[in-house]
Parts: structure tokens; C-alpha cells; sequence
């Protein structure tokens, strides 16, 4: 094997750029130590669009040397692979020591357009953090983390990406015997809010510094001119944090798993497990098949992440002040700040999905008249707002709406409230029509749709799986031909429940 991984090296010195300052910080950080090689690495799906934006030759990525890098069966020159540590609230109990059980992270790269980004293995074998783990994935897990995530992407949405996904060769041992497989995830980084918490929950203020002062340099290097740089960088991780929820609720997301070590401090979305898009609109909807008390649904996210960056808050509070009472005041008006920045984040994004430009005080609540009456009707959530756009050119395009209605007095009621507030925009219909198609996709990764995906891969067929990506990639153009993945779930096809990939 060590010549193998020494050839490899050699092979592939050019594939990645690495420059890794996380593996420069102390090393009570990480843990050091290689993937476990697979036994029949086979490239299953590689972003080759992702890798041209990372600097990375797409051809040579897909080459045997470079899916054996993907595998994690070979070490790329400049890769200095890690499994970090963190800790984290889950489900609203903490755990002092969690990390990354089944990933490594093999090194950081610059992109074209000058941003860092960490390139993981997931999937990748056992750490010491694995927690008597096998520190695999399932192939089903793995495909659908790649459709989700790159679906956020193709909608705008902060997100991690998928850059290639790989099937092992062996099978790993779940419910039943299911394939394996290793995704090769790019995120701006895996810092989370269970990272900062690791180190205070230890005691280790000395880590909270430094770890601070490592995502100011990265993230937030406009924080360092601030009187007090730590506050900046809580109230900058706060208001990305405000506006990606604030995008979740708009598209009808439901992460699912909102445990303070799936926060990213990069404010991306991270962690697709039992995620799942919303079909009839339900404020209370949950999928998680692990979440039975409700907590993470889909009207509970705002909270829920508002709570999850308190407890940031709390790990800072040496940093903000050295009056314990002044940290606290300080932590205080940080979090207290959360709210007004969703407000205004869902605000803006909800007027533009109903075709406003100008903001009048009323807008927030026109809008939550339109939830009110869809929840009464369980109204398909992305079909509402699609059909709003053929709506805007007048009363004789509502067919498509009206139709997700039982309730037709209701939603007429509502349209009238609409239009009046529409005139007053003064603006050309098919440049408000534009604005709303633009913000109200007519494709999502519909659950029914991403489980046909999965199961038809672990028959062996990808071409549904290739199909739906392709889909997903405009989520935005109508794509008439494509029509039928716009359709909601016949009752046998609804998808009750989702599921953790662990």
C-alpha cells in the first residue's frame, strides 16, 4: 500500500492547489491521520463544473489516479488530512465531544474567484471521534446530499457543494447491507458553532481565541476594524445566519437536524440528512424521522437557529469583555439583534416573491395572509407561488393558482388584497412577473422524486439520478418537457418520513 499511495502522490501533484490553514492551528484542533482506502473505488458522479471553479483539471479529477484521491486510497501532494473536533447541542442536549466520525478533511484550496474552500472526504473511514462508528456512508445518503446540495446552489441558497461522489466497492452495514460510497464535499469551511464549544465546554479559553481569531482571518476579516472585533464577527455570523433561514422558509425547506454542530459560521447550509423541500404548506411540517417532538419543523427554524447562536454567544463571552456582566450585555444585544435581522431578510425576499418593489408596512403581513390561507388548504408551496407569477398579468391566469385552492372564497379574497397592493407599484407587469420568477422556483428536489433517484441508483441505474440533477440545475426556467417533475406526489408516492444517513 505504501508504494501505491506513493505512485499516487507523484500522479497527482497538480490536482489540488492546497493551502491549509486550519491544519496550521494548534494540535488539540484535529486529529491527524489518512482515509482508510476502499477496496474497487469507481467514480460514480464528478462536478466538473464546481472543479473548473476551484482551479481544479475536471479530466484529471475523473482520471484512476485522481478517483483514488476521491476514494481516499491516496494522498494528493499538499494534503494534509485531518478529522476535526467539535462538540454540539442535539436535539437540545449537549454532547462535550462529538467531531468528524466518518470524514477528513483533506486540505484547503483558492478558487478562481479568490475564495478558500475545504475540501472533505465524507464517507471516509473511522476517526477517533467516530464514537464506536464505521466511519462509512451509504451510497443512498451520499447521492442524496449531492442532489440537495447542489440544488441550493443552483437556487441561490449558501450552501456546501458536491464536488465528485465514489462507490467503495464494499458494502456498509445499516437497517440492511447497503453499497458505500465516499462524497467529496467544498465548503467555505466546517467550523460550527459546536466547534467554538468544544473548547469552551473544556475550559479552554486560549482555543476560543485562537479559533476566533482564525474565522475573523478567513470569514470576517472586516470585523478586525472593529472597536471590539469579536462582537463584529458574532453579529456578522448572526446576520448571514438570519438571512440563509430567512431563504430556507422562502423556497419551503426543512433542514431537519439543526443541532449547533450543523451551523455553519460560514452560513452555509451544511449537513443534508432527513432535510426535505415542503409539497401542501404546513408551518408545522417535519420529516425527520429522528426529530418526534417537532423541534426542528419547518415555522420552529427561525427560533431554533436564533437559540443554536446563543449558545456562540455564550463561548465568546471572555472575548467580549472582561466584566463578566458587561460580556453578558454584550452577548445579550447580540442575540436580541437576531430577530430584526430575519425580519427584515424574509421580508425583502417574500416582497419579491410576490412581485413588490417599492416596501410599504403592510407587505410582511399581506404575505402571511397568503401562508394562512395556503395552510387551511394544505396549498402545494411551490406551485402557490409559481402560479402567483402567471397570476400578476390578471385575472384570467389564475387557473393554475386557484386550483390549489378548496377554498376558492378565500384565496379570491386574498388575490384582490394582492392586486390593489400590486397597482401601486406603478411598474411594467412583465417586469414584476420577471422579479417573481426569479425568486419563486418552479422546480425543487421534491422527496418523492429524490427517493425514485436513490433506489433506482442502488439498482444500479443513475440515469434517473442524472436526470434529476439536470432538472434541478434550472430551477428557475420552465422547462416544459421536464413538466411533470413540477407535479406534487400522487398518495402513493407521498414521502412521510426521512431519514439520518448514519
Amino acid at each position: 500500500m505504501t508504494e501505491v499511495l506513493k505512485a499516487d502522490v507523484l500522479a497527482s501533484t497538480e490536482l489540488f492547489r492546497f493551502d491549509n490553514s486550519y491544519a496550521r492551528l494548534p494540535e488539540r484542533f484535529f486529529a491527524k491521520l489518512p482515509p482508510t482506502p476502499v477496496a474497487k473505488p469507481r467514480l460514480v458522479r464528478m462536478n466538473a463544473a464546481l472543479a473548473g471553479e476551484l482551479g481544479i483539471d475536471p479530466g484529471h479529477l475523473a482520471s484512476p489516479a485522481g478517483v483514488r484521491v476521491l476514494a481516499g486510497n491516496a494522498i494528493a501532494a499538499g494534503s494534509d488530512p485531518i478529522a476535526t473536533a467539535y462538540a454540539g447541542h442535539q436535539f437540545g442536549g449537549f454532547s462535550p465531544q462529538l467531531g468528524d466520525g466518518r470524514a477528513i478533511l483533506l486540505g484547503e484550496v483558492i478558487g478562481r474567484d479568490g475564495i478558500r474552500r475545504d475540501i472533505q472526504l465524507k464517507g471516509s473511514g473511522p476517526t477517533p471521534f467516530s464514537r464506536r462508528g464505521d466511519g462509512r456512508a451509504a451510497l443512498g445518503p451520499v447521492l442524496r446530499e449531492y442532489i440537495l446540495s447542489e440544488a441550493f446552489a443552483a437556487l441561490g441558497i449558501p450552501t456546501t457543494r458536491s464536488l465528485a461522489a465514489v462507490l467503495t466497492g464494499e458494502a456498509v452495514a445499516r437497517e440492511t447491507s447497503l453499497p458505500g460510497a465516499v462524497l467529496t464535499r467544498v465548503a467555505q469551511s466546517h467550523i460550527r458553532v459546536g466547534t467554538f464549544q468544544y473548547f469552551a465546554a473544556k475550559g479552554d479559553f486560549e482555543g476560543v481565541k485562537t479559533l476566533a481569531d482564525h474565522v475573523i482571518a478567513r470569514h470576517y476579516p472586516e470585523a478586525r476594524a472593529a472597536s471590539n472585533p469579536y462582537r463584529a464577527m458574532l453579529d456578522l455570523v448572526m446576520a448571514k445566519q438570519a438571512a440563509l433561514i430567512a431563504q430556507w422558509l422562502l423556497v419551503g425547506f426543512i433542514h431537519g437536524v439543526m443541532n449547533t454542530d450543523n451551523m455553519s459560521i460560514a452560513g452555509e447550509t451544511i449537513d443534508y440528512g432527513p432535510c426535505a423541500f415542503m409539497d401542501g404548506f404546513d408551518p408545522g411540517q417535519v420529516y425527520s424521522s429522528i426529530d418526534e417532538g417537532g423541534r426542528y419543523a419547518y415555522g420552529n427554524q427561525p427560533r431554533i437557529a436564533q437559540w443554536n447562536l446563543a449558545r456562540l454567544a455564550e463561548t465568546l463571552l471572555p472575548l467580549l469583555d472582561d466584566d463578566q456582566d458587561a460580556a453578558l450585555g454584550q452577548a445579550q444585544a447580540a442575540i436580541d439583534g437576531f430577530g430584526g435581522m430575519f425580519d427584515k431578510a424574509y421580508t425583502a425576499g417574500f416582497r419579491r416573491k410576490l412581485g413588490l418593489r417599492m416596501d410599504e408596512a403592510g407587505d410582511l403581513a399581506l404575505g402571511q395572509g397568503l401562508l394562512t390561507v395556503m395552510a387551511a388548504n394544505k396549498a402545494d408551496f411551490t406551485l402557490t407561488f409559481r402560479g402567483l407569477c402567471e397570476a400578476a398579468a390578471g385575472p384570467d391566469h389564475e387557473s393554475a393558482l386557484r386550483g390549489q385552492f378548496a377554498d376558492r372564497a378565500a384565496i379570491d379574497a386574498w388575490l384582490a388584497s394582492w392586486r390593489q397592493r400590486l397597482a401601486r407599484e406603478g411598474s411594467d407587469i412583465s417586469v414584476l412577473q420577471a422579479m417573481m420568477r426569479a425568486a419563486n422556483p418552479a422546480f425543487i428536489p421534491r422527496n418523492h422524486r429524490v427517493e425514485a433517484a436513490l433506489a433506482a441508483a442502488l439498482d444500479g441505474d443513475f440515469v434517473p439520478f442524472e436526470t434529476l440533477l439536470a432538472v434541478l440545475a434550472k430551477p428557475f426556467q420552465d422547462q416544459p418537457e421536464f413538466a411533470d417533475f413540477m407535479s406534487p406526489p400522487r398518495p402513493d408516492e407521498v414521502v412521510r418520513a426521512t431519514f439520518c444517513g448514519t
